[in-house]
């Protein structure tokens, strides 16, 4: 969610901030903004929409040498989508600027007390509230860094923030407690973004900025030093291995199709040093130190949860560990978490800043459990806490909906499971071997089954656009599957769908079956033909229309079959997710959606 960026240089600062908050868009927001020092003063300019919005107001006025600035885009949460409640937020004396993402958790008590001593407050943000907390600190400490310090040390809760102050045009200040925000080192520039892309262009050496650290910044120079008590930190540049070109569309109409294509590349990236030499075995150093795990609980919000279903089959099977799978915003307010010896939690984000699942990481490690990350983004916070972390290797995923990410993850739980089925010796190397073989066909199976597979989606889309509701069922591995469909559908075209397992659907939900109400069935050429195959005959006897992604040569009761490669055991999943995936691409695209930044969604959900 939301965007910060914040930028200190030779350029000018207010075009190239906007440019950063552009590449930022796949975040979600819904307002936007930016500020910098013009003429001794604070000048910010704010704009409800898209930030072609913003562009038009900043045409209207006179071009900013500000060569120091700061934007912002918004995802409400406190208040409204509005003007008056988009960043950046002033003081009420006027001589600072913040813009902020989180939540601050107490700030309710803080406007109290700051109206109290005669603050007046023109927005429904807790921003506006921080903003006027840090002039107040001023009062009693006159020094900028130190009043800030310690109206954060006050503020309770999640944020990101970057402030500017009159008194320093050429100078902003950065700071971070559980939400993301990245320090880019260029040269006579630096930068802050809450994703690496906004200044990719420009710098691909970073500081990860750790929670409770604050920065300051100027063209030259910067200073990472501890929230609570301005203790210096000694900060580690890292250098990022992606390029901008891995963050744009290619030729694609949206990031979402580029990135549903790029899943071929994602396994072959995937595979990539982890099969051993003769490829009769998985290499998982990072696994290494650790035992294998007598019980495993997956801790996942979203998308993420759904591929941490569908890994449990692979698990429980080869690996014959138990699995239970839990979404993280529950797991995290469990009254008791209670943990055996060997057990381990596993934690599963894209993004690895996803609020609950981090929150559910740090209950789960003051418990006593050993916890391992899943993650795509190297240095996140999930990465840096657990206590060995995967790295799914997918690249940036810029699209709101998540689609390539989930195969990435699939990839990962599959090699986990041979992996430790291998070290329990319950998987043997022709096994293991058969297994990788099909992992390692997979790319080039998927290279030519996509374009057709496109081109399906876009016939079955435009047959049911006009459909209101939907249906989607699997059984065994495909249930998860099931659900991420009918996820995605409602994420990008607002239709109502529901994943159901499809033995469950007569138990309640084959009373909303009509003409009217179709159902996308998942109907592979396994041991549970014959039970999804009855399924879809009780949906037909309701007058139901049936979508059946199926096999060559399965005889399937359907009005519109789907035929996918054939693809042994519970691997199947990989050429079942693109399928799921391009069909609500190609309806949302029909309806004139807006694919890669759908309503009321965000990429990376910071806050709870």
């Amino acid at each position: 969610m939301c965007g910060i960026v914040g930028y200190a240089g030779h350029r000018p600062a207010v075009p190239l901030v906007v440019e950063e908050l552009h590449r930022l868009e796949y975040r979600g927001y819904d307002s936007s903004g930016v500020a910098c020092v013009q003429q001794g003063r604070i000048r910010v300019v704010r704009a409800q929409g898209k930030l072609s919005q913003l562009e038009q107001l900043l045409s209207q006025q006179p071009p900013s040498t500000a060569t120091t600035g700061m934007g912002h885009t918004r995802w409400a949460t406190h208040g409204a989508p509005a003007v008056r409640n988009a960043h950046p937020h002033t003081s009420n004396d006027g001589t600072m600027a913040l813009v902020h993402n989180g939540i601050i958790e107490n700030y309710l008590e803080i406007k109290n007390d700051l109206q109290a001593r005669g603050y007046v407050f023109h927005s429904d943000t807790d921003t506006e509230v921080l903003v006027n907390l840090i002039q107040e600190c001023r009062k009693s400490e006159p020094d900028i860094q130190k009043a800030f310090a310690a109206a954060l040390n006050m503020a309770h809760g999640a944020y990101a923030v970057c402030l500017m102050t009159e008194s320093e045009p050429d100078v902003f200040y950065a700071a971070r407690m559980s939400a993301p925000l990245i320090l880019g080192v260029g040269t006579g520039e630096n930068f802050v973004a809450s994703d690496i892309p906004a200044f990719l262009p420009y710098t691909r050496r970073v500081v990860f900025l750790e929670d409770g650290e604050m920065v300051r910044v100027t063209c030259s120079s910067y200073e990472v030093r501890k929230i609570a008590d301005l203790a210096p930190v000694q900060a580690r540049v890292e250098t990022i291995e992606w390029d901008v070109q891995a963050a744009q569309k290619s030729g694609y109409r949206h990031f979402m199709l580029k990135e549903i294509f790029e899943q071929p590349k994602v396994i072959r990236d995937g595979l990539t040093g982890r099969l051993s030499a003769d490829r009769g075995g998985v290499t998982l150093h990072e696994l290494d130190g650790l035992p294998v795990p007598s019980r495993l609980s997956i801790v996942a919000c979203g998308t993420s949860s759904h591929a941490g279903m569908w890994g449990r089959h692979m698990l429980e099977a080869l690996a014959e560990i138990p699995v239970q799978v839990e979404i993280a915003s529950e797991y995290r307010y469990k009254e008791k978490l209670l943990f055996q010896p060997g057990e381990m939690v596993l934690v599963i984000s894209q993004s690895g800043e996803t609020a609950d699942t981090l929150a559910a990481l740090r209950r789960a490690r003051e418990c006593g459990a050993t916890v391992l990350g899943l993650c795509n983004v190297v240095g996140s916070s999930i990465a840096r806490e657990s206590d060995a972390v995967l790295y799914t290797q997918a690249g940036p995923e810029i699209s709101v909906a998540s689609t390539k990410a989930m195969c990435s993850q699939m990839l990962l739980l599959a090699l986990m499971s041979l992996y430790w089925g291998g070290r329990k010796g319950l998987v043997d190397s022709s096994k293991c071997s058969a297994m990788l073989g099909t992992l390692l066909s997979l790319p080039g199976m998927l290279e030519k089954a996509l374009p057709e597979m496109h081109e399906r989606a876009i016939t079955l889309s435009r047959k049911y656009a006009q459909s209101r509701n939907f249906f989607y069922l699997g059984r065994g591995h495909c249930y998860p599957l099931a659900l991420e469909g009918a996820l995605k559908l409602k994420e990008l075209s607002y239709i109502h769908a529901e994943g159901y397992a499809s033995g469950e659907m007569k138990h309640g939900p084959i009373a909303l079956i009509d003409s009217t109400f179709p159902t996308f069935a998942i109907c592979l050429n396994d041991e549970l033909l014959p039970k999804v195959k009855s399924n879809i005959v009780e949906v037909q006897a309701r007058q139901g229309r049936v979508i059946a992604v199926t096999n060559a040569g399965v005889d399937v009761p359907a009005e519109d079959l789907w035929v996918v490669p054939d693809v042994p055991s519970t691997l199947a999943g990989f050429v079942v997710l693109p399928a799921v995936q391009l069909f609500s691409y190609e309806m949302a695209d029909y309806l004139g959606k807006d694919v890669d930044q759908p309503r009321n969604l965000a990429k990376s959900v910071t806050v709870e």
